[in-house]
């Protein structure tokens, strides 16, 4: 009797092989590879200066490789710029949130999107149709369990929790294909961490793949489902959390330690290596 089939692996919705990206004669990514999955939440870590930063610009469009190709669902596509991967359903949670803190949270959810009125007052006159937006974006929070009192109340007025919830909601809300997150716990405390760690796997659960860029190694150990180590302008690994210990994990991001073909690592720097808290054999 023949063997059953290996399970197909599933397609990357968003994937990149060889990128490369000079400024003179400095190189910001090194022939990067990446690939993320469906329905996954694939954290990106590295120390500073290891060119995560500009592989997320390019694969978002705000940064145009030099050599590379990147492919989302499977096809070719090179970006002009942020607005074109928009348009293709990828959105991005920046540190800075990216929110007008004046403006109340409908008006948020909705920022270069605006819903206009119906007939010449949407047509000729301008007018917003601001009833239609805090109703579609009361859906919106409703989706992600989102609870945050009156949509028409300013955005200054919300903790960092809270105004964090707001981007996270307006990607998700807007997102066909990839949400991407810098460092969305870098200013919060533990509680309202936790709550945007349970927001991100909702929006995970609701079948749109996840990008999260962290240092906080514990909170990359508790949402992700995969690590993309990046190194030198290049992906060094590919792991999951469950394989490998935090120590494990920090020694081959700082290079002490190497991923071999088959999963296992070798110890490159005995020296780094201890100070992370990896000891040979």
């Amino acid at each position: 009797m023949k063997d059953s089939a290996p399970e197909k692996k599933p397609e990357p919705v968003l994937s990149a092989r060889g990128l490369v990206k000079r400024y003179g004669h400095v190189t910001a990514i090194d022939g990067a590879d990446f690939e993320l999955l469906p329905g996954e939440v694939l954290a990106v870590i590295g120390d500073n200066g290891a060119g995560k930063t500009s592989l997320i610009k390019a694969l978002t469009g705000a940064l145009v490789p030099d050599a590379g190709e990147i492919r989302l669902h499977g096809e070719p596509i090179r970006f002009s710029g942020p607005l074109e991967a928009r348009r293709h359903g990828i959105e991005t949670v920046y540190q800075d949130l990216a929110v007008a803190p004046s403006m109340d949270i409908a008006a948020n959810m909705f920022l270069g999107r605006e819903i206009r009125r119906a007939g010449p007052l949407g047509t000729v006159f301008r007018m917003l149709d601001k009833k239609a937006m805090r109703r579609e974006s009361a859906d919106y929070m409703a989706a992600l369990q989102i609870r945050l009192g009156s949509l028409g109340q300013a955005v200054e007025t919300l903790s960092g929790g809270q105004r964090q919830a707001v981007a996270v909601a307006r990607a998700a809300a807007w997102a066909r294909s990839v949400v991407v997150m810098d460092e969305p716990t870098a200013a919060l405390g533990v509680k309202e961490s936790a709550q945007v760690l349970d927001l991100i796997r909702r929006v995970r659960d609701k079948g749109i793949p996840v990008i999260l860029i962290s240092h906080n190694m514990p909170h990359v150990f508790e949402i992700a489902d995969r690590i993309h180590v990046h190194r030198l302008g290049r992906r060094e690994a590919l792991i999951k959390p469950a394989d490998y210990s935090m120590a494990e994990v920090v020694a081959i991001m700082t290079g002490a330690l190497s991923v071999t073909a088959d999963g296992g690592t070798v110890v490159s720097d005995d020296e780094a290596a201890s100070a992370a808290g990896v000891r040979r054999g």
